[in-house]
């Protein structure tokens, strides 16, 4: 029998794994997948700061050690405000095919067991804890009894690559107005290629005429540069306003499978390492495993998380929105809060509430004008 088998050998179940092993070395986990490695999987692959700092907690750094930091945020709204900062700490991008793959032989090699095969029923693994890390449709979240993602709260995106352009690398976001939350983005990895993509909430795409071939066509209306896009691939993420209380008992949650995407942002790696780094902590725990997860889940994300539903809510309204990059565009602090939380574990901050509300209010009294 195995100590931990963990579900899903992506950046939570590998983190998952590693976080095992680092807190109880010789303990014996079982890290399964139904691919091989490398393998291709849809994805923005931007690897945000705190992701950094959690690998470093992990003890793999190294994974990214040939990567080109990104410096520079563009953020474009609706209407066409523009807002561009130097972030205060880089971001990365790196294919999931390169980083999962390293993640897995990084576990490996600290003692974990790969297997590729596929889970059907929780009996078909052996292990005094399970560690759910396969995706919001995996089989260990259904087999838990988890109810099904709300549709309201499942987004749709397609994910592509390109040449980079010659300039030097940046993350772009231009938003869409007519299906807002949907955005269009082209992540630079500073090694000749872009990740591009589109996307939106699923009943937004499953009202549009031409279903998931809109993804692409909104796409290239709002990144022109993304037509020709190579290795065209759709994904869905689910996003945390949706995400369900992880039970008590031997089998946890992490990723995709407990709902931890940014829905500002659909931000999901950093989440994957955290959540992977917790579940494996409770996982060796001497206490309810289920339990322990849940506590640490909330001690940790419980504040960000409500933060980032609530500012969610407030930018769906087009007016806020636009005038919440007019106000970044020209506060670099209010820029690294809403970066703090798109991307990391930030809280909405008194400055970044009062410039939002500030440029809000001078919106709104411009259109009162006779």
């Amino acid at each position: 029998m195995f100590d931990v088998a963990v579900i899903g050998a992506g950046p939570a179940g590998a983190a998952a794994a590693l976080s095992a092993l680092r807190a109880r070395p010789g303990c014996r986990v079982l890290l399964v997948d139904r691919s091989d490695f490398p393998r291709d999987k849809a994805c923005g692959d931007g690897i945000a700061p705190h992701a950094l700092d959690e690998l470093a907690r992990l003890g793999v750094a190294d994974v990214l050690a040939e990567a080109v930091p990104v410096r520079r945020l563009v953020l474009v709204s609706p209407r066409g405000t523009r807002a561009t900062h130097v972030m205060g700490r880089p971001t990365y991008v790196v294919p999931r095919t390169v980083f999962d793959a390293r993640l897995v032989s990084a576990a490996v090699a600290r003692g974990a067991v790969f297997e590729r095969r596929t889970v059907r029923a929780l009996s078909d693994v052996d292990a005094r804890v399970i560690v759910g890390a396969d995706g919001a449709n995996g089989v260990v979240r259904r087999l838990l009894g988890v109810p099904r993602q709300p549709d309201a709260t499942v987004a749709v995106a397609v994910r592509g690559y390109v040449d980079q352009p010659a300039a030097a690398p940046d993350q772009v976001i231009v938003m869409d107005g007519r299906d807002w939350p949907a955005y269009a983005w082209r992540f630079d990895t500073g090694a000749g290629t872009s990740n591009v993509g589109f996307g939106m909430l699923l009943p937004s795409l499953r009202a549009q005429p031409r279903g998931r071939d809109a993804l692409h066509e909104r796409l290239v209306e709002l990144l022109p540069s993304a037509a020709g896009a190579r290795h065209l691939r759709s994904h869905h993420l689910p996003l945390s306003t949706g995400r369900p209380l992880q039970p008590p008992g031997r089998v946890l949650l992490a990723g995709d499978a407990a709902s931890l995407v940014n829905p500002l942002t659909g931000e999901g790696i950093y989440y994957a390492l955290l959540s992977g780094r917790l579940a494996g902590l409770a996982a060796v725990s001497d206490g309810d495993p289920g339990l322990v997860h849940r506590a640490l889940l909330a001690r940790e994300l419980g504040r960000h998380l409500r933060h980032t539903s609530m500012v969610a809510r407030a930018t769906a309204s087009g007016r806020v929105l636009d005038g919440g990059v007019r106000a970044v565009a020209a506060d670099a602090g209010a820029f690294q809060a809403l970066v703090e939380v798109g991307l990391g574990r930030g809280l909405v901050t008194a400055g970044l509430v009062r410039g939002l509300g500030a440029e809000v209010a001078r919106t709104a009294a411009r259109r009162l004008r006779p």
